[in-house]
């Protein structure tokens, strides 16, 4: 049921498509996430990709497959491809994908967090799949932008979706230890990061809950479309 509602909303689109979805993924590896965290992240994401439900809503429909991308960043000039776009054809490209992101260890990078030049990143990886009809970025973050253009500078088609999973803390409302908690962050990336149709926010309660929120988060993006929602007409480039 749930391939025939994303078929149904997006069947205008998907008439002369060749896949149904481009998902690029840019995981924050900037100064404030320390190796056992990356660790966490990148093997959160592979789990999370691994995990039974999000296979499932991956492979749905092989006749009209899934896209997908990962790069890693940190200061404007320290982004890094990991997964250049590939297409989840099956269950062994999957299990390959899987494999790649397991074994990918963390390199050098600037301590800076430049959400904006991360985002850009992603919405040039975006340009080259413009043969899918729904194109989805997402962002993990665990800290606010501090380096390079801001996020809200950055301009993108309407028709892009722009998603985050933010990573941080509880925070007593009057605590000032610096470091931002988890309503901060999600209150910055929701006001200048996230954009586009059905965009969200999703929350980690540390690095240690990174794989169930990624899990929450793909569901929400393979899965999530409404019957009728469908996707901003590509005529409006202007």
């Amino acid at each position: 049921m749930r391939g025939i509602a994303f078929l149904l909303a997006l069947w205008p689109s998907l008439l002369w498509a060749e896949c149904r979805q481009a998902l690029a993924v840019g995981l924050d590896v900037s100064g404030s996430v320390d190796d056992a965290e990356y660790a966490l992240q990148m093997g959160g994401l592979a789990g999370a990709i691994d995990h039974p439900e999000v296979r499932a809503a991956l492979l749905q429909m092989p006749e009209l497959p899934v896209w997908l991308a990962v790069y890693d960043w940190s200061g404007p000039e320290d982004i890094r491809l990991i997964l250049p776009w590939t297409e989840v054809s099956g269950p062994l490209a999957l299990d390959r994908i899987v494999a790649e992101l397991r074994a990918r260890p963390r390199m050098p990078g600037a301590p800076q967090t430049a959400v904006g030049a991360a985002l850009r990143y992603g919405a040039d990886l975006l340009a080259d799949r413009d043969d899918c009809p729904r194109m989805t970025l997402d962002l993990t973050g665990d800290g606010l932008n501090n380096a390079g253009p801001r996020p809200r500078d950055i301009g993108l088609p309407p028709w892009v979706t722009v998603n985050a999973l933010v990573i941080g803390a509880d925070r007593d409302p009057s605590w000032d230890g610096g470091e931002p908690g988890m309503a901060e962050l999600s209150a910055w990336f929701r006001a200048d990061v996230i954009r586009g149709p059905d965009a969200f926010v999703e929350t980690a309660l540390g690095f240690e809950d990174f794989e169930r929120a990624m899990v929450r988060k793909l569901l929400k993006e393979l899965e999530g479309m409404r019957i009728g929602a469908a996707p901003v007409p590509r005529d409006e480039k202007g």
